[in-house]
C-alpha cells in the first residue's frame, strides 16, 4: 500500500511539474513519435496560439532539458554554434544553445526560425537528415547529435514574404504540423485555468475574440490571440473593470490606426456593455 502510495504521489508531483498545455488533436503522439525517431520537427501557426507552450510541455514530458532560441533578424550561426571568447584574461571557447543541446542530448527550439539569417539554416541541414551532425568550424569539432537530441523550429506563416521564408529545400526536411488557436471550448478552458476568471466570463472574452479574428487580413494583421485573453482575463480577475483590461490587452496591442481601435472598442462595448 505504501508503494502505491508513492508512485501515486511521485506522477501526482511530475504532473504538477508539466507544463500545462491542454491538447487539441494528435500534436502530443506526433511530437513523442518524431523524438523516437530521431525526426526533426517544424510547427506552424499564428503568435500566441501555444507552439512554445507546447514544446516546454512536451520536453518536460519526455524529460529533456530545453533550449529555446528566439530567432531575430540579428541572429547568426555563431549565436547558435558558439564562440571564443575572452573570460578572466583567457580566451575561451563557450558553447552556444544548439551545441549545447547536442552535446547534452536535449530539445532545441527555434522560435521564429525564419527571423535569423541565412547562415543559421546552413548550420541546421546536416542536423536535419540521416547524418544529425553539428560541424564547429572554430573548434575543428564534428559532433555527432545523440539518440535524445531534437530539433524542432518554428515560424507564424501569417508573417512570411517574399525576403523572410522558408525555402522548400529546409521545409522539406522537417516533420511539420500546423497549430491554430483551439475551439471555443477549450480556449475558454485554457483561459480558466491559467487566469482564474470563472468560466462564465471566460466564455464571452472567447466569443469576443471569434469576432476580431474575423478581421485578419480586413483591419488587422493578426487576430486576437489565446495568449492575450489569458492576459485580459487575468487583469479582470484582478479587479480591473472590463472596458479598460479589454483596451489594454485587445485594443492596444492590436492596432495604432485609432479608426480601427474605435471599431474593436465599439465590438467590445457590444458585447459588455
Amino acid at each position: 500500500m505504501s508503494h502505491t502510495a508513492t508512485a501515486t504521489s511521485a506522477a501526482s508531483a511530475f504532473a504538477r511539474e508539466l507544463p500545462y498545455y491542454e491538447p487539441v488533436g494528435n500534436e502530443c503522439a506526433l511530437f513523442e513519435q518524431a523524438y523516437r525517431q530521431r525526426l526533426p520537427l517544424l510547427l506552424k501557426g499564428p503568435t500566441g496560439c501555444g507552439k512554445t507552450r507546447f514544446v516546454s510541455h512536451m520536453a518536460a514530458k519526455l524529460g529533456r532539458p530545453l533550449f529555446t532560441v528566439s530567432c531575430h533578424d540579428d541572429l547568426t550561426a555563431a549565436d547558435l554554434t558558439g564562440r571564443y571568447l575572452l573570460q578572466g584574461g583567457e580566451t575561451r571557447w563557450v558553447d552556444g544553445p544548439l551545441t549545447r543541446a547536442v552535446r547534452e542530448g536535449g530539445i532545441c527550439y527555434l522560435d521564429e526560425v525564419v527571423e535569423a539569417r541565412k547562415d543559421v539554416t546552413v548550420v541546421l541541414h546536416p542536423l536535419t537528415d540521416d547524418r544529425r551532425l553539428l560541424p564547429l568550424e572554430r573548434t575543428g569539432e564534428l559532433l555527432e547529435a545523440p539518440d535524445d537530441f531534437m530539433l524542432v523550429v518554428s515560424y507564424n506563416p501569417g508573417y512570411q514574404h517574399i525576403l523572410k521564408s522558408l525555402k522548400p529545400s529546409t521545409r522539406q526536411r522537417f516533420v511539420a504540423m500546423s497549430f491554430d488557436f483551439p475551439p471555443p471550448r477549450l480556449e475558454c478552458d485554457i483561459v480558466a485555468r491559467e487566469s482564474g476568471l470563472s468560466h462564465e466570463r471566460c466564455a464571452a472574452l472567447v466569443n469576443l475574440a471569434g469576432r476580431l479574428r474575423e478581421l485578419k487580413g480586413q483591419d488587422l494583421e493578426e487576430g486576437v490571440s489565446t495568449r492575450l485573453l489569458v492576459y485580459c482575463a487575468t487583469l479582470i480577475n484582478a479587479g480591473m473593470p472590463i472596458l479598460e483590461a479589454t483596451r489594454a490587452t485587445l485594443v492596444e496591442p492590436l492596432s495604432d490606426d485609432l479608426d480601427v481601435q474605435e471599431g474593436l472598442l465599439e465590438s467590445i462595448r457590444a458585447t459588455f456593455g
